[in-house]
């Protein structure tokens, strides 16, 4: 499941194949840019904002993609056989040397620059929270105008704070001992940093392309709480929980125990 980890990764090996490289064939099987127009264009610098990847051309356009929950960039040497079928991409584009390849996402669109400056949604995304620096202040400023609103909601919400998605909403909540229900009024500026960098502490360790973890001691699983629903706590032994929150119904995984949520039967 892409989230901001992951399209971080993205940007940073894409960064190693395609900036100051002649684009010298363009296609998009499923019809979802123009890609002839990209032909003999030149991508200047590559951006990852939270779950969002942006590719800025020569020519001042702007590719932006969302992988939403199955989509993925994808970098071949010319010549070999892709992964998935070519059908699947919304975007193949062929350097002298490499193929680059997005499959599947959810998004996928070629901006104009004034298009993209007044971008809906870009232009009302938080800060990311693998920025090089982040002004905390403005941070707790963005929640505090959301303290009605549960914390497993608000965490999901991008125009606060970008970057996180569902396995880092429950695998740090659960680490933080604070429940998805309780309001972000409910805890204190100090709490509500701690769980922030802790997020931001395992997306930056989740940087190396291994598989995504938040449990690095001991044998077995990987994550604490995400997807074992039913299942024991590692800590406690008290059984994993699901619920969905939110307009989406976004699945958000806790230990009763260890979270302090109530449970009703």
């Amino acid at each position: 499941m892409p989230e901001g980890d992951t399209i971080y990764r993205a940007a940073m090996s894409l960064r190693k194949v395609l900036p100051d490289q002649e684009i010298v064939a363009a296609k998009s099987p499923r019809g979802m840019v123009d890609a002839e127009s990209l032909v003999g264009q030149v991508t200047s610098r590559i951006e990852a904002r939270g779950k969002h990847l942006l590719m800025f051309l020569d020519d001042d356009r702007v590719i932006h993609s969302h992988m939403g929950m199955t989509g993925s960039w994808h970098i071949y040497p010319a010549g070999t056989p892709y992964n998935k079928p070519a059908k699947w991409a919304g975007l193949i584009l062929e350097l002298a040397e490499f193929h680059v390849v997005c499959f599947s996402p959810k998004i996928l669109e070629l901006l104009t620059p004034t298009q993209f400056r007044r971008h809906e949604f870009l232009r009302r995304l938080g800060p990311d929270l693998l920025a090089p620096e982040i002004d905390w202040e403005d941070v707790l400023q963005r929640f505090r105008v959301h303290n009605p609103t549960p914390l497993g909601e608000a965490i999901m919400n991008q125009t606060i704070v970008c970057g996180a998605g569902n396995v880092y909403k429950s695998e740090v909540l659960f680490l933080c001992g604070l429940s998805p229900f309780q309001t972000v009024g409910s805890i204190t500026d100090d709490e509500l940093i701690a769980f922030l960098k802790r997020c931001r502490s395992l997306m930056r360790r989740n940087l190396d392309g291994a598989p995504r973890r938040t449990r690095f001691s001991g044998q077995g699983h990987r994550l604490w709480v995400y997807n074992r629903r039913g299942e024991e706590c590692l800590k406690c032994g008290e059984t994993i929980q699901m619920k969905r929150q939110g307009d989406l119904g976004r699945s958000t995984y806790f230990c009763p125990e260890c979270q302090g949520v109530e449970v009703r039967v």
